[in-house]
C-alpha cells in the first residue's frame, strides 16, 4: 500500500467536507451540511458560499484528528476545481491553495463527477471494485448522466440530460407535493408505504441514451392541479402512492436508457453514483438487473454517494500516484467536462 496521506476537500455546493485517505483506504470522511437552504426550498449559492467559509477551517481540523494525524503529515491536497457553484469552490479552492502553500505540499485539482464515478475505488465502497470497462449512471441534484469508463481517467459521456437533472425533478415533484426540500429522500420513505402502480406519468421519448425530466415533471403539476380542483385534500390523502408512482416513473426513464447503453455496448459491468444512488427503488432496480440481465453491479456505500471529501480524496490518491500535480494559479470553475 502507498503509504502518502492525502487531504481532499470538496465545497461544490452545499456541503463543505474533508478527508484524509491513506492509499485507497479512507481514515476519515467529515461533512457539515447546510440546513438553511430548507427555508427557500433550494441552494442559495450565496449562502452556500458564507456557510463554506465559516465550516471549513472545523471541518478540515475534525478530518485531521479523526484520521489522528497533524497536518505536517500530509503528501498533497486534493480539491473540488468544478464543476459547481462557483462561489461554494473558491472557498474550498482558496483553501486548498493556502494549505498546500504553507506546508509546501503538491496540489491536486479534481473534477467532482470524475470523483463520483471513481469513489468506487474506495476500499470499503464495494466489496470489489469495477473492472474497466464499466458504464456508470451519475445521477444527482445537478447532473444526470450516462458514462463509459475505460479505464480511471479515460471516461466519455454517451448519454445526458436535455434539461433537469433526475434529482432536481424528485425536488421540484417534491415541491408540488408540499415537501421540504431536498425532497428526494422524503420521497423514497414515503414511497415504501405507496403503491407504485396507483398512477401514471408521462415519459419522454427521446433518440439515444439521452434524458429528459422536465415533462414528468410538468406531467404530474398538471394532473395535481386537476385533481385538487376535485378534491382539496388529494394530495394528503395519496401521498403515499403518488411518491411510489414518481419514483417509479423516475426510476423506469432511468433504467431504460442505462439498459439500452448496456446491451448495445456489449458490456455486463455496470455501477451508478451520486446523491440519487442513495436511493431504495434505483438500487433494487440495479439489483433485480443483476438477475434478470446478469449485469455485475457496484452500489457504492450511502456515504459516497453524496458530496463527500472521501471520493476528492481517491482521485488525488490515483493523480498523485501518476504526478499529476495543479498549479497554483489554477482557478475554480462553475463548469468542468469529464
Amino acid at each position: 500500500m502507498n503509504e502518502s496521506l492525502i487531504l481532499g476537500i470538496e465545497s461544490s455546493c452545499d456541503d463543505t467536507s474533508a478527508a484524509v485517505i491513506c492509499g485507497n483506504k479512507i481514515l476519515s470522511n467529515i461533512a457539515a451540511s447546510q440546513a438553511i437552504h430548507k427555508e427557500y426550498g433550494g441552494v442559495v449559492p450565496e449562502l452556500a458560499s458564507r456557510a463554506h467559509q465559516q465550516n471549513i477551517i472545523p471541518v478540515v481540523e475534525k478530518a485531521f484528528t479523526k484520521a489522528n494525524i497533524q497536518q505536517k503529515q500530509i503528501s498533497a491536497v486534493g480539491f473540488t476545481r468544478g464543476p459547481g457553484l462557483l462561489g461554494s469552490l473558491l472557498v474550498g479552492t482558496s483553501f486548498a491553495k493556502s494549505l498546500a502553500m504553507s506546508l509546501n505540499v503538491p496540489l491536486i485539482e479534481v473534477n467532482h463527477l470524475q470523483a463520483h464515478i471513481l469513489a468506487h475505488f474506495i476500499d470499503d465502497a464495494n466489496s470489489m471494485p469495477p473492472e474497466f470497462p464499466f458504464l456508470c449512471l451519475t445521477v444527482s441534484g445537478g447532473h444526470t448522466m450516462i458514462v463509459l469508463v475505460k479505464d480511471y481517467f479515460d471516461m466519455e459521456i454517451i448519454g445526458k440530460t436535455t434539461d433537469d437533472a433526475a434529482g432536481e425533478a424528485f425536488d421540484k415533484i417534491g415541491k408540488i407535493f408540499g415537501l421540504d426540500y431536498p425532497a428526494g429522500p422524503i420521497v423514497d420513505r414515503l414511497a415504501k408505504n405507496g403503491d407504485e402502480n396507483s398512477f401514471k406519468f408521462n415519459k419522454p421519448r427521446l433518440e439515444n441514451y439521452d434524458y429528459s425530466f422536465s415533462g414528468i415533471k410538468t406531467s404530474v403539476l398538471y394532473f395535481i392541479q386537476k385533481e385538487l380542483k376535485k378534491n382539496p385534500d388529494f394530495i394528503k390523502e395519496n401521498l403515499d402512492d403518488l411518491c411510489a408512482s414518481v419514483q417509479k416513473s423516475i426510476i423506469e426513464i432511468l433504467m431504460e436508457k442505462l439498459e439500452k447503453a448496456a446491451k448495445d455496448y456489449g458490456i455486463n459491468h455496470v455501477a451508478i453514483a451520486g446523491g440519487v444512488s442513495a436511493n431504495s427503488g434505483l438500487r433494487e432496480a440495479m439489483k433485480k438487473n443483476e438477475e434478470k440481465l446478469g449485469w455485475n453491479i457496484y452500489i457504492p456505500k450511502f456515504e459516497y454517494t453524496t458530496d463527500n471529501a472521501a471520493m476528492i480524496a481517491m482521485v488525488a490518491q490515483l493523480k498523485l500516484e501518476r504526478g499529476e500535480f495543479t498549479d497554483l494559479s489554477a482557478a475554480a470553475t462553475a463548469r468542468y467536462d469529464l
